[in-house]
């Protein structure tokens, strides 16, 4: 599994670009703008083309899910807490994929099962804040579950291969996307590392 996360911050051309990863085969893609407002989110949703909608997860105001037919919600780690296991049971009644952030195993062993898969990070020496340096976590502590672990934090076309092989179930991209000048060109060398060695679907 590989998803991108958007840059947190506006860029030049944005929709164009997540139209452009879209296209390219990305089967998910996270929208997080910590710092926008709701409508900066609605403008940047309708600029993504619809058929697109139903690979979007939104980080932030929820209640848009409605809006634009999107089917998948992400929790941080913070608003994960303030919830009760009812409510997330609510939300896959009403079909929603769920998706979490967690920034340790022990975290990832509780787990409710109503999340599809959660981001684990920074496995990696960070790209997007160089001060977000790489934890040693212990995956052999990992309980078998049917969430599934993704790999976040520094995570490139060098050491994709890697977090797949120390056993994560997939990976998040974000610096290693937006940072570079061809943001379709940097997601197909990593899918394309994924897919010829370990059969990582996009």
């Amino acid at each position: 599994m590989i998803l991108v996360i958007s840059s947190p911050t506006a860029i030049s051309n944005e929709a164009f670009f997540i139209n452009q990863l879209f296209d390219e085969g990305l089967s998910v893609f996270h929208l997080r703008k910590p710092e926008s407002s709701a409508q900066e989110l609605v403008l940047l949703l309708q600029e993504i083309n619809p058929i697109h909608y139903s690979k979007i997860a939104l980080h932030s105001y929820h209640y848009l899910a409605k809006s634009f037919n999107i089917k998948r919600l992400h929790f941080t780690e913070a608003s994960r807490k303030q919830l009760t296991d009812q409510a997330f049971n609510g939300f896959k009644t009403e079909n929603f994929t769920l998706s979490t952030s967690i920034h340790n195993i022990e975290d990832f062993n509780v787990l409710s099962e109503d999340f599809e898969y959660a981001l684990l990070s920074p496995v990696f020496d960070s790209i997007s804040k160089p001060e977000y340096k790489a934890q040693n976590f212990n995956l052999s502590i990992k309980k078998k579950t049917p969430t599934k672990l993704i790999a976040l934090g520094g995570v490139s076309k060098d050491n994709c291969q890697t977090a797949i092989e120390i056993g994560f179930d997939g990976i998040a991209l974000l610096g290693s996307i937006w940072n570079g000048d061809d943001v379709k060109n940097n997601f197909r060398q990593i899918a394309q590392n994924l897919s010829e060695v370990n059969g990582v679907k996009k």
